[in-house]
């Protein structure tokens, strides 16, 4: 089910978006571009944005945020090329689709941009990257980040009227010596001076079949997790007495709530993350101590007994559990399962990626069953 799009008509985007590339072409940046392809925007975080015309008034954007997106990291998924026209770029779509870099697709046919209706109120990051581009006093205001508001207004006129002269950037850009032979090579390439053209891409051809997410990042991490819950410890060695946990015990007994040598530990640990959850008597700060002082201190207790306990045939344990006495200690590790004194938001556990790099390192006798279901390919289906 398709919805429509507030743009610009893609003429006026494009002037837009290329005048602007002009003008970072004079200056040596790339935030805004134009190319053989199309126009470009590329931002820091890694947000990107595409647009391209094709023949007649069809034209396509694309693109993905950083922070936004109505893809993969949605639950459930949308898949930004449901009922996408055949004459979309399929060829670099899809891939990029497949590969979770893709959170929107609008197209213009037919008087009207269109894309995939969302479920539920979703941003998808479309509007924030094309914002300067959205009206045309936008896009001045983005022009006269780099001079008087007056030479970005007779600029952007003489980008419509296909009439961009050396003139007309060296009024605007005060910063010395920008680059107007750059500036102009940019301008041409984009269609804003006079007897050039806007390059125009060929329309596309729909794959016969591709990868489609069917469940969201979040969903298959709720699918590991679940799993792990339901999975029995496999049988394995007792891990070694060491040095190492001693020193761990020694100090939760120091730092005991009550100062009576009782302390909880409850923690996860894998080759890359940490995390702690509060047990009964978690570890108490001390008076004065800078913030984190405690939490520092205790990943590297644990990590340091995590190592001297790991075996190359079966693996590191996930989950480990201390509960210190005056004169004693209970532990408790797991290799294969998520423990029921180890609490579920639905929303944070550990990375799919993480428990991969730990299944691997482990001989396949020591991998539970859930192994199976860290394949990102659970996560698709054809269509």
């Amino acid at each position: 089910m398709l919805t429509d799009v507030d743009l610009p008509a893609p003429g006026l985007l494009w002037t837009r978006w290329a005048i602007l590339g002009a003008t970072h072409a004079a200056l040596g940046r790339t935030e805004w571009s134009i190319d053989d392809r199309g126009a470009n925007r590329n931002l820091q975080d890694g947000s990107w944005a595409r647009f391209a015309l094709l023949d007649g008034r069809r034209a396509v954007l694309y693109g993905h945020h950083a922070e936004h997106s109505a893809a993969g990291g949605d639950d459930p998924p949308a898949d930004p090329l449901t009922g996408a026209p055949d004459w979309l770029p399929w060829a670099t779509l899809a891939p990029l689709a497949e590969g979770d870099r893709l959170g929107f697709v609008v197209w213009h046919e037919s008087g009207r941009w269109s894309r995939v209706r969302y479920r539920g109120a979703r941003e998808d990051g479309m509007t924030g990257l094309t914002r300067p581009l959205s009206t045309g006093d936008r896009t001045i205001v983005a022009l006269s980040r780099f001079g008087p508001r007056a030479a970005a207004e007779r600029l952007l006129n003489a980008a419509v009227r296909t009439e961009v002269s050396p003139t007309h950037f060296s009024h605007l850009l005060i910063e010395p010596e920008p680059d107007l032979a750059a500036a102009m090579t940019a301008a041409a390439r984009g269609g804003l001076v006079a007897g050039s053209a806007a390059p125009r891409i060929q329309p596309g051809r729909r794959p016969p079949m591709r990868r489609v997410r069917r469940l969201s990042q979040g969903e298959h991490d709720r699918l590991v997790w679940s799993a792990m819950q339901d999975s029995p410890e496999l049988s394995r060695p007792a891990p070694p007495v060491t040095d190492e946990l001693d020193t761990l015990v020694g100090w939760l007994q120091d730092r005991a709530p009550q100062a009576d040598g009782r302390c909880s530990l409850l923690a996860y640990a894998d080759a890359t993350s940490f995390s702690a959850q509060p047990g009964e008597r978690p570890p108490a700060d001390r008076p004065g101590e800078e913030r984190y002082t405690a939490f520092r201190r205790l990943t590297e207790l644990v990590r340091a007994l995590r190592r001297a306990e790991s075996d190359p045939r079966y693996g590191r344990w996930l989950f480990l559990r201390v509960e210190t006495s005056p004169s004693g200690v209970q532990v408790e590790r797991r290799y294969d399962s998520w423990p029921s004194w180890w609490h579920d938001d639905g929303v944070s556990g550990p990375w799919r990626t993480n428990l991969q790099e730990e299944m691997d390192a482990r001989l396949p006798r020591y991998r539970p069953s859930w192994v199976t279901v860290l394949d990102p390919e659970i996560a698709y289906r054809p269509r």
